[in-house]
């Protein structure tokens, strides 16, 4: 017997996708209730958390979403699936990242709309058990679409600020089986590298780009969030984000993964939280705190040759702040409202 592809679970999040993208809210809870199980757990960004209801995720997430975002279509960059390699949780997972993309009419999250073409990054991880998806980590960049907006939430970021394409090689859409032994190679360069931390966990000190030579290639592209930005070769991805987030957080804990999976020469894992960590100035332009805040963190990862390439990242920015007391989303959200409000009241 023949070791297994994930076809049949991939076929089910393809045909859910179909169904849940072009409903009409009854219709995507029809789509719920077919495909989409009654104990289900949905896990998703600041200010959503944690919903445990099938019909529910399409009251609080979809359907403001898609009202917001008129014509929303689905871009996918990366399609992949895979037997969850942290042994106790298990589990097939169906995985897809890219944008949700439309026209953006309708206010979202107090962000005002625009009118024009916009793009919410977003990763998805499905677990499918007997046919139906048990749970969900949907994770979406909403600083990214409020910096769409012309909102600034957080002070300029270190790396660039962009509409992040897929991967260079534009095969992440695995759509057919690949092959077991790249899907080993994918998940023996992800453990090393997790592994390899040497400065993250306190051990032999060296300079960091030689820690990460031993893990990326040289012209590695990270991927990173809006407030973050996205930064490229291991020098400029040293200087511009792993340089900052080490020295900028301290007391530092690594809280595990939830689901870790690969395929060819693509994997990626999540955690609810993956790491704890206390602000001690300077990240992000943001003040110095005693409190440890959660990061709940997407990795996505493209492996070429012995090393990883490509990094897209998705880190609930919202919800770590929101622990240190700053509700960047309301307070932007705010501001805009109140410059909207004094420009209607301004004298032509």
């Amino acid at each position: 017997m023949g070791k297994p592809s994930f076809q049949d679970e991939k076929k089910l999040v393809r045909d859910y996708y179909a169904r849940l993208d072009a409903a009409s809210p009854d219709g995507m809870k029809s789509a719920q209730a077919q495909y989409v199980a009654t104990d289900y757990l949905w896990r998703g960004f600041h200010p959503f958390h944690e919903i445990r209801c099938a019909e529910g995720v399409v009251d609080q997430f979809w359907t403001p979403l898609k009202t917001a975002l008129s014509h929303m279509q689905r871009r996918m960059d990366v399609f992949m699936a895979g037997q969850n390699t942290i042994e106790d949780q298990g589990g097939v997972w169906v995985v897809s990242m890219g944008h949700l993309m439309g026209l953006f009419d309708q206010p979202w999250l107090g962000i005002p709309p625009t009118g024009k073409m916009a793009m919410l990054r977003y990763c998805e991880f499905h677990k499918v058990e007997a046919g139906k998806i048990t749970e969900t980590a949907m994770f979406f960049d909403i600083p990214h679409l409020m910096m769409q907006a012309g909102l600034d939430p957080f002070p300029p970021q270190t790396a660039a600020h962009l509409v992040q394409p897929g991967p260079m090689t534009h095969d992440g859409l695995m759509f057919e089986a690949q092959d077991p032994g790249e899907g080993r190679k994918t998940l023996a360069a992800i453990d090393h590298m997790v592994s390899d931390i040497k400065t993250w966990r306190g051990g032999v000190e060296e300079p960091l780009v030689d820690e990460l030579r031993r893990s990326w290639n040289e012209d590695m592209i990270w991927w990173g969030p809006a407030g973050i930005g996205a930064t490229y070769t291991i020098e400029r991805y040293a200087q511009q984000h792993s340089g900052p987030f080490r020295a900028g957080l301290t007391d530092r804990s690594f809280n595990g993964h939830i689901c870790r999976i690969v395929e060819g020469q693509f994997g990626g894992f999540f955690g609810w939280p993956n790491l704890t960590l206390t602000p001690a100035g300077g990240f992000m332009g943001m003040p110095a705190t005693n409190t440890p805040g959660d990061m709940r963190v997407i990795d996505i990862y493209r492996r070429d040759g012995d090393k990883l390439t490509e990094n897209w990242i998705f880190i609930d920015l919202l919800h770590f702040w929101n622990m240190q007391g700053i509700d960047i989303l309301a307070r932007t959200t705010n501001i805009a409202a109140g410059q909207e409000t004094g420009a209607r009241g301004a004298a032509p």
